[in-house]
């Protein structure tokens, strides 16, 4: 892995883990979201006016950036319902199941050529990002979440992991035949569009001012994040497998922790040092595979 690609895809996690933790800060979190795909969108649409950036727009390119939007917003509804209704502990691991899968997807669908270090670190990676919320690193621990496959919370989670997977095969396609800037924006819209025709539900009505007036500066600091966090991560993504790619973004968990630990005073414990250092091992691994 490039390490161009590597600085770039870490710089993304660690914007990935600042935005999630605004989301955490805000009072309606899917009004937020929507409030920060605004903000966001608003940003790159007045860079592509003043920069002469706006994409040539095709058929290929729009379906391009449907396809993975819609995967994009399935899996934060489905992630967002598996959390809601579901033992954390046991529903996060299981939305980690993309690493399953994404390399898969990548020999098979994108014609990738993994090394055996290369999977190796992929494992690690995987490994450290199903265990990092567990309450104890036993073998009825580790196998607990695949005990409750009858559990909605747990179906919904695995359905997560699934199609996030899905998303990053449009993700790594879009960015190969395009500039990641232009397919990020266009990917950005279609995602605002689909959360707003979520947010057309009465079940919403009066909400959307309502947590604008309550975090206005929440809001305006989200944009630029979550900006940054995307753009970066898929200039990242066009310089490297998706394989590896998206197991390295998982280094988001570490810095999340570390949030955690630095500003809401959240213990670290041992499961937490052994899942950080399966994941910066399997890192490394990456990188020099």
């Amino acid at each position: 892995m490039e390490t161009m690609a590597l600085l770039l895809i870490i710089f993304s996690a660690l914007m990935h883990a600042l935005w999630n933790l605004l989301v955490k800060q805000s009072h309606d979190k899917t009004i937020f979201i929507w409030w920060m795909f605004l903000s966001s969108g608003s940003i790159m649409t007045l860079a592509t006016l003043g920069f002469d950036l706006f994409p040539p727009l095709s058929l290929h390119l729009l379906a391009l950036a449907a396809g993975g939007a819609v995967c994009f917003v399935l899996y934060h509804w489905l992630g967002g319902f598996a959390y809601r209704d579901g033992d954390l502990s046991v529903t996060y691991p299981l939305a980690q199941t993309a690493m399953l899968y994404i390399p898969l997807w990548g020999v098979l669908i994108l014609g990738e050529k993994l090394s055996l270090v290369g999977v190796a670190g992929i494992i690690l990676i995987a490994l450290g990002a199903y265990c990092i919320q567990l309450r104890s690193l036993t073998a009825a621990e580790i196998l607990r979440p695949f005990s409750q496959l009858r559990n909605r919370s747990v179906q919904a989670a695995l359905l997560a992991g699934f199609t996030y997977s899905i998303g990053a095969v449009f993700d790594k396609t879009g960015v190969d035949h395009y500039s990641p800037f232009q397919f990020t924006f266009v990917l950005v819209l279609f995602m605002f569009c689909f959360m707003s025709l979520n947010l057309l539900r009465p079940c919403y009505r009066g909400r959307v001012l309502q947590e604008w007036r309550q975090n206005p500066k929440l809001v305006l600091w989200s944009g630029p994040v979550i900006m940054a966090s995307f753009l970066s991560f898929r200039f990242g993504l066009q310089l490297s497998p998706v394989s590896y790619a998206l197991p390295v973004r998982q280094v988001s968990l570490l810095i999340g922790v570390l949030i955690g630990i630095v500003f809401l005073g959240e213990s670290f414990g041992r499961i937490r040092l052994a899942s950080t250092a399966l994941i910066l091992s399997g890192v490394f691994l990456v990188w020099h595979g």
